[in-house]
């Protein structure tokens, strides 16, 4: 109900008296009053006078009402361990397809191998439950898609030279903006679920602890609605997941890459390869040429250019 309310507000430029809203949602002019001040506890600026309610303000907050067409697949919390492990919850008690877990902070936030992603308030925190209707051979097109929607929604709304760094970050002016952490379970030849978590550093400044990392408010100089790259990316993201758009999802990720031509460093924790990323393959991985001329697989890893 504060959603249908708060749509009502935004959706008309003038004052809304508690009777007009009252009778257009069948409440009491007392259930109008409650959900009002709720929503100004969350940060919403109405304003109140004699005529009614009108909305001056409406802050940058991720609750579900905020994303109309999708409210039913918004699950927000103002902090969770990580999103992670709450979308992998869901997604096996069967959660539909889509399903969006988004957190104001994350105490045990994490990226890949296990490595530690900063998570304070002002960034973008989201996982996505997926059941892509793709072969298991194909599931990696997901990963790619994701990280090339966020690319290109930075690169087309934000102005901003955003590239992909082989296998899932997202740099601009050769700092991180971006991480991207997928999961996945299958049952015999197919896909049970694939988990996306993308953490964007948008108005929190992680270069404090992350020298290499940088955010939309340091790069624009302003703050950025969360709200609205959120909704962006979704729209682009689901988009790109369409069955006849997949087949071009690697051959697109390829003309963002900040990766293929560049001499590059693969650390694992079994092994250090160093070499030129000439191309990726059918299968996602990173072919590199060695310095004796041999090519080399690389499955995964993380990649430092040189």
């Amino acid at each position: 109900m504060k959603g249908c309310i708060l749509k009502r507000l935004k959706s008309e430029n003038t004052v809304l008296s508690e009777k007009q809203l009252g009778k257009e949602f069948d409440i009491s002019e007392s259930s109008v009053q409650n959900y009002i001040h709720e929503l100004q506890e969350a940060g919403y600026d109405i304003s109140r006078s004699p005529a009614g309610y009108r909305l001056i303000n409406a802050p940058d907050v991720l609750f579900p009402w905020e994303f109309e067409k999708r409210e039913a697949l918004i699950h927000y919390f103002p902090e969770v361990d990580s999103t992670m492990d709450v979308a992998r919850k869901m997604a096996k008690d069967h959660c539909p397809h889509f399903t969006v877990v988004i957190a104001d902070r994350q105490t045990k936030g994490r990226g890949r191998l296990k490595r530690k992603w900063i998570s304070e308030k002002g960034g973008l925190y989201f996982t996505i439950v997926l059941r892509p209707d793709v072969p298991i051979s194909m599931a990696h097109t997901v990963n790619f898609g994701a990280s090339l929607s966020l690319a290109r929604i930075l690169q087309d709304h934000f102005a901003l030279h955003a590239r992909v760094k082989w296998p899932n970050d997202i740099f601009v002016d050769d700092k991180k903006i971006s991480g991207l952490l997928s999961e996945m379970e299958t049952d015999e030849d197919r896909i049970v679920f694939v988990n996306i978590g993308i953490g964007i550093n948008v108005n929190n400044d992680p270069a404090s602890e992350e020298p290499n990392a940088t955010s939309l408010k340091s790069l624009l100089g302003k703050n950025v609605l969360r709200k609205t790259i959120l909704s962006l990316f979704l729209d682009e993201f689901e988009n790109s997941l369409i069955p006849s758009t997949i087949p071009a999802i690697m051959n697109q990720w390829k003309q963002y890459t900040m990766t293929l031509g560049r001499d590059v460093r693969i650390v694992t924790s079994r092994e250090t390869t160093e070499g030129t990323a000439i191309d990726i393959d059918e299968s996602g991985a990173l072919l590199l040429k060695l310095h004796d001329g041999t090519i080399k697989k690389i499955l995964y890893g993380d990649c430092f250019i040189r």
